[in-house]
């Protein structure tokens, strides 16, 4: 029985007054003292508010955060609309670690033959979850037992986290065939000033109706708390048929040509360099000297990479805090860039998407769309022929409910929401070396979340053969850490099993 459910929104906090306490910050800028918010008058209100506002001045809405519990809400709409840009912060719980027990899932507003051929795809897709979670477990077990060094004197507990972990790792890969149309429930922080943008452009992603639903209410419940935060200020929507990427004509044949162009370009990769900064390694150099007023004569550029860069050097790389933006020598690896174009699945694209230092332009799937199966297949399930016959079957089953929904007459964009997480996604990414460093950090670690792995490698190995001197400090903690502080491993308990320090970038990751 297929679950559903409208979205549900609360307000968990937010400031007492924060309509008050824009207009008291504005007031600051011009007073030797800071004003406070029961100091603002009606009459402040109604001009300063508007004044500000309506002259781009919104850094004073910007104080105010308002803390939403967001559930029964699509990971479609996830992806499309509320981590599509950088300023955000979200807790969402994970598909990775916790199992989808029942189909719980957006059902648009559909019915007659499409609303029963959505429903069976979604319950279909779970049935198949639910197959490869047990086919893949011995699988699993059998790699981590031997990571981990299990012997015929190894404790019971032991055996039963291993066992668990097992079906994490099972679970892990099985939602690959779970549709993008799940719901999820997360806690989702924002300025007042992103409210207000997000509220502008809710028709603009490829899930306008949930974000209208779910925007909407998040508006009402901060109307409720404070009026004046939209009644003083504020913009309507931009109209669907105004938003400026509707204008754009669909491609002719579909995705699938589009696909094949991308595909045939990253030529196996799953990420291609396509651009860099030219002399990275000079421009970094010349930052550090400009940092410390130093000429080449006093350090020469191999001594000001070697300085930014290795670990050993610079102890901020061994911070797990990761201070890099607050300090004034790390800040010199902002100047040289990286663009690479590359293919991730939907369900690690989200994640990939969560370091938003590193922003991409990812699809409208709207525009993307393939008329033929187009998705990624975990290795675990490549490597086991029962759990690859499933797989495959799972994925031509979504294809063809979705083709038939179009051809029932369903928007794409409802039809789109029985799509699996495998599908995959092409984009364009870019970043400056100071936050691809640390992403790059995170996720050549074994335990990273396979795809960006594979896909930080390919970019690491690239950037190591053009700017060697760079290349030759990137790598996972264990890496960076080795022989300079303990433990190397900062997973703890969930250590991997592999000595990745003593063969990086070589070490082979099993799991």
């Amino acid at each position: 029985m297929l679950a559903t459910a409208s979205p549900t929104v609360t307000l968990r906090s937010a400031p007492a007054r924060p309509f008050d306490g824009a207009i008291a910050a504005a007031r600051t800028c011009y007073s030797p003292r800071v004003i406070g918010t029961d100091e603002v008058t009606e009459k402040q209100r109604d001009t300063i508010g508007a004044l500000t506002f309506d002259a781009g001045h919104h850094t004073v809405y910007q104080h105010a955060h308002f803390e939403f519990g967001l559930e029964h809400v699509s990971r479609q709409f996830v992806w499309s609309f509320l981590h599509s840009y950088p300023f955000y912060n979200s807790e969402q719980s994970s598909q990775r670690y916790v199992k989808l027990k029942e189909p719980r899932a957006f059902v648009p507003p559909i019915a007659g033959e499409a609303l029963r051929v959505y429903e069976h795809a979604i319950l279909r897709a779970w049935d198949r979850y639910g197959e490869l979670s047990a086919l893949l477990k011995d699988d699993a077990l059998a790699i981590l037992k031997e990571l981990r060094y299990v012997r015929p004197g190894t404790s019971p507990d032991r055996l039963k986290q291993i066992d668990r972990d097992a079906e994490k790792r099972a679970i892990e890969t099985a939602r690959y065939v779970i549709p993008i149309a799940a719901f999820t429930s997360m806690v989702h922080t924002i300025s007042g000033i992103v409210l207000h943008r997000l509220h502008r452009m809710m028709n603009t992603s490829d899930a306008p109706s949930e974000a209208r639903a779910v925007i909407g209410e998040m508006v009402r419940l901060v109307r409720e708390w404070d009026p004046f935060f939209f009644e003083k200020v504020g913009l309507a929507p931009i109209g669907r048929d105004e938003v400026p990427e509707t204008a754009f004509p669909q491609a002719q044949g579909g995705g699938d040509r589009f696909a094949a162009v991308f595909d045939a370009r990253l030529n196996g990769r799953w990420s291609r360099l396509r651009a860099a900064s030219e002399d990275a390694e000079t421009i970094v150099a010349e930052a550090v000297r400009s940092v410390f007023g130093l000429e080449p004569a006093t350090m020469s550029d191999d001594e000001a990479l070697d300085r930014v860069m290795n670990p050993a050097l610079n102890r901020y790389r061994l911070d797990v805090l990761n201070v890099s933006y607050h300090s004034p020598l790390m800040r010199a690896l902002h100047h040289t860039t990286y663009v690479f174009e590359k293919r991730l699945s939907h369900t690690a694209d989200s994640q990939d998407q969560r370091h938003r230092m590193v922003p991409a332009s990812r699809p409208l799937m709207t525009f993307a769309d393939t008329s033929a199966p187009d998705y990624i297949t975990p290795r675990l399930v490549a490597a086991n022929a029962r759990a690859r016959a499933v797989y495959d079957c799972a994925m031509r089953e979504a294809w063809a409910a979705k083709n038939r929904l179009l051809e029932l007459g369903v928007p794409l964009e409802f039809a789109l929401y029985v799509l699996p997480n495998a599908k995959t996604l092409r984009f364009i990414e870019s970043g400056s070396l100071l936050a691809l460093l640390h992403k790059w950090t995170l996720r050549t670690c074994f335990n990273a979340q396979e795809e960006i792995y594979l896909a930080s490698m390919d970019e690491i190995a690239q950037v190591r053969a053009i700017h060697p001197r760079i290349g030759r400090h990137i790598g996972p903690p264990c890496v960076i850490r080795n022989g300079l502080v303990s433990p190397r491993c900062t997973e703890g308990s969930h250590f991997c099993g592999v000595p990745v320090w003593r063969d990086f970038p070589a070490a082979v990751r099993r799991l």
